[in-house]
């Protein structure tokens, strides 16, 4: 399936862009429209094909904010980029603010709750008529950790997922806007993860493409004695390479260029 032209012939790599001052691998960095730009600049010049930009931290235990708060932070920043062609999606939970995205130019929305989280979401992605990410998720932030309780944790990720994709389906959003994410980290304990990843062909069969989000993300250290999430890169470069020719739509990463080479040589070895 392919969104805005988007390759076809490999995995797709989406840049985080945090606008944020507690996202927990960026926070700050980047929390102020000239640093944005010039970070997005950075990856557009690496490659990227999307760029993801957030306003609202979504960490295990993080706080909400209004939606006058998270507009103020990433509206300014989409106005910006538009004029560079780029595909831009916005990452959030409330739908005013992904209304207001696809107004400054943004293209896709990206719900972490899958809607959730805003009543209003699903009905206002509909009338966008843009593709719509929804991922794998329980409960808000503070909640999430004492969510991740599963018998198996695949089929019921795949039963959830499915719900969510009837309901969208239901409220006018169509199939061929639907992209997936199964929602690692998100109410899910580090063995959780890995058995999503070592099982992905289930999440693929639910019929819609599959968007993975590991960066940095503190499963990896199972894998690894990298502690912080800059140190997890390394770990998150090779699961990209290791899924590349699975059959994925594409990868949510904090770097570029290195998840591009990795995919670009995974390619090689299919």
């Amino acid at each position: 399936m392919s969104f805005f032209g988007l390759p076809t012939d490999r995995m797709i790599v989406m840049g985080i862009l945090n606008v944020t001052p507690d996202s927990f691998a960026d926070g700050g960095r980047f929390n102020s429209t000239d640093t944005a730009v010039a970070r997005a600049l950075e990856m557009i010049d690496e490659g990227v094909d999307i760029i993801d930009i957030g306003g609202e931290s979504t960490r295990p235990g993080a706080e909400r904010i209004s939606g006058i708060e998270e507009q103020s932070r990433v509206l300014p920043v989409i106005k910006a980029l538009s004029k560079y062609g780029v595909i831009i999606s916005i990452d959030t939970k409330q739908a005013d603010t992904a209304r207001k995205a696809i107004e400054y130019g943004a293209h896709i929305v990206n719900d972490v709750s899958a809607g959730l989280a805003d009543p209003q979401m699903l009905a206002s992605v509909a009338a966008l008529a843009c593709p719509f990410i929804a991922m794998h998720s329980r409960g808000n932030s503070q909640e999430m950790g004492s969510l991740a309780v599963y018998k198996s944790v695949v089929k019921e990720v795949v039963f959830e997922l499915s719900q969510r994709v009837d309901e969208a389906l239901a409220a006018g959003i169509t199939a061929q806007n639907l992209i997936l994410d199964p929602g690692l980290g998100f109410a899910k304990e580090a063995d959780h993860n890995w058995e999503l990843l070592n099982n992905l062909d289930e999440i693929k069969k639910i019929g819609f493409p599959v968007l993975i989000g590991a960066s940095r993300k503190r499963f990896l250290s199972m894998a690894t004695s990298a502690q912080s999430p800059d140190d997890r890169e390394e770990a998150t470069i090779a699961l990209t390479a290791l899924i590349a020719n699975q059959g994925i739509w594409g990868v949510r990463v904090h770097s570029v260029k290195p998840h591009r080479d990795a995919i670009a040589v995974a390619r090689h070895m299919a």
